[in-house]
C-alpha cells in the first residue's frame, strides 16, 4: 500500500556475494539453496553492495518545436560495485578475469596464478543475498555479465587488501531479463481485486 510505513524500510543487514558460471540453476524462491555450481566470495567491505542502472535516453528533435518531441532509449547499463576482502583461488581469478590459481608442482604447497598479457572474456552469473532480520530477505541474480573494471589494489601496513570490482549485466538474449530479484517480504503482497 502506498504512503508512508516505516514497516517497508529495508536494511541490508547481512549478506553475500556468489558467482557460477553461465546457465546454472537459479534458486526458485530465498529459501532454496544456491546449489553446488554457486561459490560465495566471502567477506565484502563495509561500504557494501552499490548498484547502479542508468539508461541513456536521446531526444527526438523537431524544427518545429523547442523540446524534444520523443525519447529513444539507446542504452541500459547494470552495474554492482564491491570489494572483496578474501584472497583465494576464487576471488583472484574474479578480480584479475577469469583463469585459474595452479600449484607450481605437485606438493609444493606454492601457488601461481598468472596475469594475461591480453584480456579475456570472463562471463559468469552474479548472485546477490542479503537479509534484514530473520524473517526478509531478498535474493539479485544478474544472468550474465562480467568484471569490467578494478578498483586499485593497496598494499599496505595499516589496512587489509580489498579487492575492488564492478560488475556489468549483459543481455543474455532479446527475451531475458537482465536480471530477477528474488523478495520474500510481506511489502510485496499484492491486494486481492
Amino acid at each position: 500500500m502506498s504512503g508512508m510505513n516505516p514497516n517497508e524500510i529495508r536494511v541490508a543487514g547481512t549478506g553475500r556475494v556468489l558467482v557460477a558460471k553461465l546457465g546454472s540453476t537459479v534458486p526458485a524462491d530465498t529459501t532454496a539453496g544456491w546449489g553446488a555450481s554457486w561459490v560465495d566470495l566471502g567477506y565484502t567491505s563495509t561500504d557494501g553492495i552499490k548498484f547502479t542502472k542508468k539508461d541513456k535516453i536521446d531526444p527526438v528533435d523537431t524544427w518545429q518545436s523547442v523540446s524534444a518531441a520523443r525519447f529513444v532509449y539507446s542504452d541500459r547499463d547494470l552495474t554492482l560495485k564491491f570489494a572483496l576482502m578474501q584472497l583465494n583461488e576464487d576471488t583472484l581469478p574474479f578480480f584479475f578475469g577469469g583463469d585459474h590459481v595452479t600449484e607450481t608442482s605437485a606438493g609444493s604447497k606454492v601457488y601461481k596464478y598468472e596475469v594475461g598479457s591480453t584480456p579475456k572474456v570472463d562471463e559468469r552469473m552474479l548472485g546477490i543475498e542479503f537479509a534484514d532480520g530473520d524473517a526478509i530477505k531478498y535474493r539479485f541474480v544478474i544472468h550474465r555479465g562480467q568484471v569490467t573494471e578494478t578498483d586499485e589494489l593497496a598494499l599496505t601496513r595499516t589496512a587489509a587488501i580489498k579487492l575492488g570490482v564492478t560488475f556489468t549485466a549483459l543481455a543474455k538474449d532479446d527475451t531475458a531479463p537482465l536480471a530477477t530479484l528474488l523478495m520474500s517480504d510481506p511489502a510485496y503482497a499484492i491486494a486481492a481485486v
